[in-house]
């Protein structure tokens, strides 16, 4: 999918729930807005030190606006506070995308598993399985009704055969085993949400799912060992060979050396700095690429990822 680098004014700016806002992102001019699927997301370069990426949850058939939903963390690196607070209507904020990690593919049934703010990417693909006919189930947790995004949306909308709202000073933890009761290699599972909800929802799903049938998208970064050696990089385009040390990641070695390149999260979960690789074999520490993509080794995301031998040769 192609990005663009777009001015976009801020048309509407409100909280939707305790501690929840959302945007509404136009051109300036009218005029439409690059297309896009379920499942992506865009980067608001909200500094020029302090980008972030959110996931676009509104139609993907209307090109006259973008709507996103921010969830306030003060205890955070400072962007969603930067949303909050700064982005009112008509302010003007430079937008980069959409691009697509997380899409929608076709299959005969759909479970959708969202926790929190996680329920953004999963509003569009709930109307795209609508549209496809395809038989879907939304369990949806959160701390407590009144912060969790869209419930009054979905439940008026989808009716309660489908949409379950669990919040946990109602039901208690999600119940994980029962959403994934009856293991079906044509269901896709979709969950996005915060760490500890994924991690158990992929070993609830390993334990009897087929393989390939499970789509998680991730907030967070996963924890890696701490690299215990340097290793080279060949920049082909640049003609520069760098050395990346155990304490310096091969994003900060670029910069470093002058060579410009996107970036955004700097945990490898947005997918912003992936770069394609020529020669070598990558040690991908991104929570982004599939087993499979992962398995032909010809893109890494430079900002966690680092080398499993001596040298890279990396596209830049």
């Amino acid at each position: 999918m192609t990005t663009y680098d777009l001015e976009l004014a801020v048309e509407r700016a409100e909280l939707i729930a305790a501690g929840v806002r959302e945007l509404t992102l136009r051109t300036p001019d009218g005029t439409d807005l690059p297309a896009w699927e379920p499942g992506a997301h865009i980067d608001l370069v909200l500094t020029p030190d302090l980008t972030r990426t959110y996931s676009l949850c509104g139609d993907p058939a209307d090109r006259s606006a973008w709507r996103i939903a921010v969830l306030n963390e003060p205890s955070g690196r400072g962007g969603s506070v930067y949303v909050h607070h700064e982005l009112a209507p008509g302010a003007k904020v430079t937008v980069r995308g959409p691009r697509n990690h997380f899409p929608l593919h076709p299959a005969p049934r759909y479970r959708f598993v969202a926790g929190g703010i996680g329920i953004t990417p999963l509003l569009p693909m709930l109307a795209a399985a609508e549209a496809s006919g395809a038989p879907w189930t939304l369990l949806y947790g959160g701390r407590t009704r009144p912060s969790m995004a869209y419930v009054d949306e979905l439940t008026a909308h989808y009716g309660p055969d489908r949409v379950r709202i669990a919040p946990h000073d109602e039901t208690g933890l999600l119940d994980l085993p029962a959403a994934l009761a009856d293991p079906d290699p044509d269901t896709r599972v979709y969950c996005c949400g915060p760490a500890p909800l994924l991690d158990a929802i992929a070993a609830h799903h390993a334990a009897t799912w087929p393989p390939g049938t499970l789509h998680l998208e991730r907030f967070q970064p996963v924890e890696t060992e701490i690299a215990a050696e340097s290793f080279e990089v060949e920049l082909a385009r640049s003609a520069r060979t760098l050395t990346v040390a155990p304490d310096t990641t091969v994003l900060q070695a670029v910069r470093s050396a002058g060579v410009d390149v996107l970036y955004s999260c700097t945990e490898g979960t947005c997918g912003t700095c992936e770069t394609d690789v020529l020669d070598g074999v990558p040690d991908h520490r991104d929570t982004v690429l599939t087993d499979a993509e992962r398995a032909t080794n010809e893109t890494m995301m430079i900002c966690v990822s680092r080398c499993k031998g001596p040298r890279l040769v990396l596209d830049l």
